[in-house]
């Protein structure tokens, strides 16, 4: 390809060098190096000339601005999940999406269970209370929390971190597993993973730790409201590692003061990087900023599957990892 046709992109955030360089050899690259997230004003300036565009969840891609960016042809996130993205319109103007899913699902399922087991074991209390110089004496019951091994996991959406999750907490942990989706799983997949499928009120009811990963969209919207936070055992502890926006946040916090359920670990918000704030006034709440595929050879494998599917489409015309291919017009 002659230098002078390449391709003009953006990258919308900061991202690792190394990669910068290799898409800098395909096309001609505009980078954001203060990593300060654009205005939808700033991001349509930014994108004129522009055919692609690398984004994370914080670049909402959607009908006005994608009227202002006619030459746009693909927006890759570095991300699996991609409610930053309207699909439809996107699809409707000819743009493909892409995501990453896959290179992320252990170390995603890792963290999962980390936060689960800091919440249950009530880790960010008793460091604080021993922080503050709190702990002078030892106490039988002092910050004791919830069993994890043997106790019951409650899975939210069954997906591939869904299912990594069920694995270490059946293998590892002995627990009894069940699940809810919106599709039930194969025999044998229910049988490897040692899952029951159940409805979604059973689920609620019985689970002694409810895990939430289910992708966002509008029928999954405070899919745990109030009314879902009352079916739970006072004892259980609820985790979302999926996105924000699927909670409740509000009513979350009232349940948590009020002890209706025991304690919940978040790493995900409605409106982040804003948090809702009666959450931190809460004891009963571990709160982590988004990191659940934070390693830094997780991180670099997610922005790498993001420039290859912009590489291998402007080579070859289809992506890696597409979310709409087949429903663009026109496709």
């Amino acid at each position: 390809m002659n230098i002078s046709q390449r391709p003009a992109i953006l990258i919308a955030r900061a991202v690792f060098p190394e990669v910068v360089e290799r898409l800098r050899e395909h096309f001609e690259v505009e980078t954001n190096d203060l990593d300060a997230p654009f205005t939808p004003a700033e991001l349509v300036e930014r994108l004129q000339g522009k055919a692609g565009m690398m984004t994370t969840g914080s670049e909402r891609i959607d009908a006005a601005l994608l009227a202002g960016c006619p030459q746009l042809r693909i927006v890759a996130n570095i991300a699996v999940g991609y409610n930053n993205f309207d699909v439809a319109a996107m699809s409707a103007a000819g743009v493909l999406a892409t995501n990453t899913p896959d290179v992320l699902t252990e170390t995603t399922a890792d963290f999962g269970f980390a936060l689960l087991m800091a919440t249950a074991r009530r880790m960010a209390e008793s460091e604080r209370f021993l922080r503050d110089g709190l702990w002078n004496r030892w106490a039988l019951d002092m910050f004791a929390g919830a069993e994890v091994h043997g106790s019951t996991l409650g899975i939210l959406g069954m997906g591939r971190i869904g299912q990594a999750i069920a694995r270490r907490a059946a293998l590892g942990f002995g627990m009894p597993v069940i699940y809810h989706n919106r599709s039930r799983l194969d025999p044998q997949t229910e049988a490897d993973l040692r899952a029951r499928y159940v409805s979604k009120a059973e689920l609620l009811a019985q689970a002694d730790h409810l895990m939430l990963v289910l992708p966002y969209s509008a029928e999954s919207h405070h899919a745990i409201g109030a009314a879902e936070l009352a079916c739970m055992k006072p004892s259980a502890t609820l985790i979302n590692i999926a996105r924000g926006g699927i909670v409740d946040d509000g009513a979350l916090a009232s349940a948590l003061r009020e002890r209706r359920i025991a304690a919940a670990g978040l790493d995900v918000f409605e409106g982040e990087p804003g948090v809702h704030p009666d959450l931190l006034t809460v004891p009963n709440v571990v709160l982590t900023p988004h990191i659940a595929s934070a390693t830094l050879k997780t991180r670099r494998a997610m922005a790498d599957l993001a420039a290859d599917n912009l590489i291998a489409f402007f080579a070859r015309g289809e992506a890696l990892t597409p979310v709409n291919a087949g429903q663009l017009a026109g496709g």
